[in-house]
């Protein structure tokens, strides 16, 4: 990721809807050193952040909804959140939560892209979102899994003006050139009951050693690390509650 803070338009926060939120805590401390702090008031639903030092870096939570899967979501800072719903809307994506204060914290919507992905917007106020990026443990890349490239590509430029630079082999979604995620086309290989969906990577000083680190904390993994074109090293866990996660490292400039 190009960029080394929270933009307009561009991914500002990550958080996981767990089953077992004292699980999750135990894990991603294991795997990231993250330092989880539960906010106290009863109607924050037990909403977790995990610090580095004392920058957030991302949020721990149980599910509120039956419907609500294992999964980790990825936040776009969105300064208007009315009006980014309203252009979700115009762009032929689909409202899940329409925008709702949070306490004095920002402003917060769901919505889907026309693929079905789904994710969220935030109109910050007092909590701009993480304090920290592409450092070890805290978030890298975040990549769009989809089965229709062509339609969300227009829908993302259009949303957040997204830049995009297409090759044969993968996609990058960028804010005025730089890269900040990119696209892979859900194929063959992907279960047809796996739904398009947004996946975050956290930076990582080593890929296999913390590839390791999440088996033995009894994860499991999804993708083996691997080196890719550019010579980052990747990889994509599953932790023990089922949410997958990617790891990453830069390469060699």
């Amino acid at each position: 990721m190009k960029l080394d803070k929270a933009v307009p338009g561009g991914p500002c926060w990550t958080e996981l809807g767990t089953s077992d939120l004292e699980a999750a805590k135990r894990f991603y401390t294991n795997i990231f050193g993250w330092r989880p702090e539960t906010d106290p008031r009863q109607e924050a639903g037990g909403y977790t952040i995990a610090h580095l030092g004392d920058a957030p870096v991302a949020a721990l939570t149980p599910l509120y909804q039956e419907s609500q899967p294992v999964a980790w979501n990825v936040s776009f800072w969105a300064p208007d959140a009315d009006g980014a719903v309203a252009a979700v809307r115009a762009a032929g994506g689909a409202v899940l939560m329409e925008p709702m204060d949070v306490f004095d914290l920002g402003r917060f919507a769901v919505v889907t892209d026309p693929g079905g992905a789904a994710f969220q917007l935030w109109q910050a106020r007092s909590f701009p979102g993480a304090g920290l990026f592409n450092a070890p443990g805290s978030l890298g890349w975040v990549e769009l899994m989809t089965r229709d490239p062509v339609a969300v590509t227009a829908f993302y430029r259009t949303v957040f003006g997204w830049t995009v630079h297409a090759s044969e082999s993968y996609t990058q979604w960028g804010i005025e050139g730089s890269d900040f995620g990119g696209m892979v086309e859900m194929g063959d290989k992907f279960p047809h009951e796996v739904p398009s969906h947004w996946l975050p990577y956290f930076a990582v000083e080593d890929v296999d050693r913390t590839a390791q680190d999440c088996i033995a904390a009894e994860g499991t993994l999804l993708m083996e690390p691997t080196t890719i074109g550019d010579g980052r090293r990747i990889a994509v866990p599953r932790d023990p509650q089922g949410a997958m996660f990617g790891l990453y490292t830069a390469g060699e400039e």
